[in-house]
């Protein structure tokens, strides 16, 4: 390689490695910028741009689907008929209209809602609009109507506001700056870190900033479906005994405490309002 077109290959190998930082500096900005302005409605990251929804959505799905399958097989699907199913597909049938004004694509999402009968307290929604809840948080818990649609909400706004693709896409961009430091040295090659982003959807684990959004993202949406955004409060007082005694799945990711409870009384001015004129409707 001639003294040129190594000089050539070494700017383009600072370039790419430029990129990678001034993406993880924007990600900083972004969120102290969140948190000064509030939720930046329907707008995702410039990070999770390097990460395609339409195939974080699908690899959700195919994720989505292989699980209704074995909860089958097991016999711990619900049927439609369920009380229990019938009660959450009520909630999210009042939630859903709500969620293209958060994210756009969610009004061409095909929503499915299910339950698993399991003693886990837990409940998800994945990108794309797949919504499950665990049999054990609703019975172990006791939940109320609004507190289903808070914990509805809640996950519904991950899904909205995309963290699982921003998660993927810090994952992906770690390893391109992995993969530009070894190719700088002579070795491998750039542009392996985007594939396979889709693994493990079920199992990714979301930031505090990440779980403040969604906290606060579905409050809102749930208010202005007309259900009680003071529900938030008395959920998570229920969780942090449950937690007391076994802390459950949910816990784990979706860490509790005092400080989250004072936080959503924080917000409760902003979007009772928002409840009360639901309510009139």
């Amino acid at each position: 390689m001639s003294d040129l077109q190594w000089g050539r290959a070494g700017v383009w190998r600072r370039f790419v490695l430029c990129v990678a930082l001034l993406a993880l500096s924007a990600t900083g900005a972004l969120a102290q910028r969140d948190a000064r302005e509030g939720v930046n409605v329907g707008k995702s990251s410039r990070l999770s741009q390097l990460v395609p929804a339409d195939e974080v959505e699908k690899a959700a799905g195919l994720q989505y689907h292989e699980l209704m399958q074995q909860a089958a097989a097991k016999r711990a699907l619900a049927q439609p008929d369920h009380p229990q199913l019938q009660r959450i597909r009520a909630v999210a049938q009042r939630l859903i209209p709500q969620a293209p004004a958060w994210n756009e694509r969610a009004a061409n999402w095909k929503w499915e809602v299910n339950l698993i009968g399991s003693n886990q307290i837990n409940a998800f929604c994945m990108p794309g609009g797949k919504i499950v809840f665990y049999s054990g948080i609703l019975d172990q818990l006791k939940l109320t109507e609004d507190e289903i649609a808070m914990v509805m909400g809640h996950e519904m706004a991950h899904a909205l506001r995309e963290h699982a693709r921003e998660r993927m896409a810090k994952g992906a961009l770690t390893s391109v700056g992995a993969n530009v430091l070894v190719q700088v040295l002579g070795m491998g090659q750039v542009g392996q870190a985007l594939t396979g982003y889709g693994a493990q959807l079920l199992s990714l684990k979301f930031s505090r900033s990440d779980e403040s959004e969604a906290d606060l993202v579905g409050m809102e949406i749930a208010a202005r479906a007309g259900y009680d955004p003071r529900a938030a409060v008395t959920l998570w007082k229920k969780m942090g005994q449950a937690a007391k005694a076994s802390p459950p799945q949910w816990i784990s990711t979706h860490p509790s405490g005092t400080s989250r409870i004072a936080q959503l009384q924080k917000n409760l001015p902003k979007v009772m309002p928002l409840y009360e004129r639901a309510k009139r409707r």
